[in-house]
């Protein structure tokens, strides 16, 4: 609660065998700096000594992961200052601050607010990349927050999302059903009053066909002995249930979707799994690759999934 609780003030260098003896007055020198520059003049005056102090106890105990959470008193008048004085004591000892992190208020105003801050700290004491510390925003983070935040400008580096990545509000729950197509060589399907549970039967290949403007046109199935797709080639694409919509389409590039990563005894070669990098890194490929009207969150134009005529099934359906 305050600099009179925290009994041990030393803190050892980063990088050398030095100690700074008193690390809460090298704290409390920078504030004094920060209350006097020139570019900051007008935006604070004295700050909440009560959090400098608790920023103070958390730097020392993990000088070389400190991100504070600014905004339990004020942003601007306190928080960021308070932060700032500590970053900048850490700074002369040999490390690096982490960032701030925001949880409550207008994200994209304070974020803004706090580059600015940051960054006339760094022209005015010389602190290489201070302008660049992390901006890290939370509270109840969802994709109409975040697309808010873009379309508006922002300056944060990094979310925090807990609860609605968790549960995703508007599909709580994801309905995943595992459907018998083929057993010993031989096509199956299911038939029900409800068309979309009834399934296409045999193995299937997948395909992504992709135009000259490089978005995704269209999904692709087939069965598993067809040719496969070719670029340049005219294709026939029909939907599956319904008859009418039927398309001829050219694609520019074709990209296989299925891979298999757990083969059993099937005798088909078995890919490595990935790693995470490589997984995130393609998930934002496939997004980019989308039309914007099949990403907006407003009645998205939805995305066609077809299939092709399946010759090599005709006439051995069993039920």
């Amino acid at each position: 609660m305050n600099f009179d609780e925290i009994t041990e003030r030393s803190l050892p260098y980063a990088n050398s065998s030095k100690v700074c003896q008193d690390f809460v007055s090298l704290i409390q020198h920078w504030l004094s700096k920060l209350q006097a520059a020139d570019s900051l003049q007008g935006v604070f005056s004295e700050t909440n000594q009560s959090e400098l102090a608790a920023f103070t106890s958390y730097a020392m105990a993990l000088p070389t992961e400190f991100l504070a959470l600014v905004d339990t008193y004020d942003v601007m008048r306190s928080g960021i200052p308070n932060f700032c004085a500590v970053a900048l004591a850490l700074h002369e000892v040999g490390y690096k601050a982490k960032g701030i992190r925001l949880d409550s208020g207008d994200l994209a105003y304070f974020s803004i607010e706090a580059r600015k801050f940051f960054c006339a700290i760094e022209e005015e004491f010389g602190v290489s990349n201070f302008g660049r510390l992390n901006i890290t925003a939370s509270n109840d983070i969802n994709e109409a927050t975040l697309d808010a935040l873009n379309k508006q400008g922002h300056e944060v580096d990094a979310f925090g999302i807990g609860t609605h990545l968790v549960t995703c509000y508007t599909q709580p729950a994801l309905g995943g059903v595992y459907k018998l197509v083929q057993i010993n060589g031989q096509p199956r399907i299911k038939l029900s009053e409800d068309l979309t549970k009834v399934t296409i039967p045999c193995k299937k290949q997948c395909y992504r066909l992709y135009g000259k403007d490089g978005y995704a046109l269209v999904d692709l199935m087939i069965g598993e002995n067809e040719p496969p797709p070719k670029a340049g080639e005219r294709i026939l694409c029909r939907h599956p249930f319904t008859e009418s919509k039927r398309a001829y389409v050219i694609p520019r590039r074709v990209e296989q979707l299925y891979k298999c990563f757990w083969a059993g005894k099937s005798g088909v070669q078995q890919e490595s799994l990935p790693s995470l990098e490589y997984l995130r890194q393609h998930c934002q490929q496939q997004l980019a690759a989308m039309r914007p009207d099949h990403m907006r969150g407003l009645n998205p134009t939805p995305y066609k999934s077809h299939q092709r005529y399946f010759s090599s099934i005709s006439g051995v359906l069993q039920f």
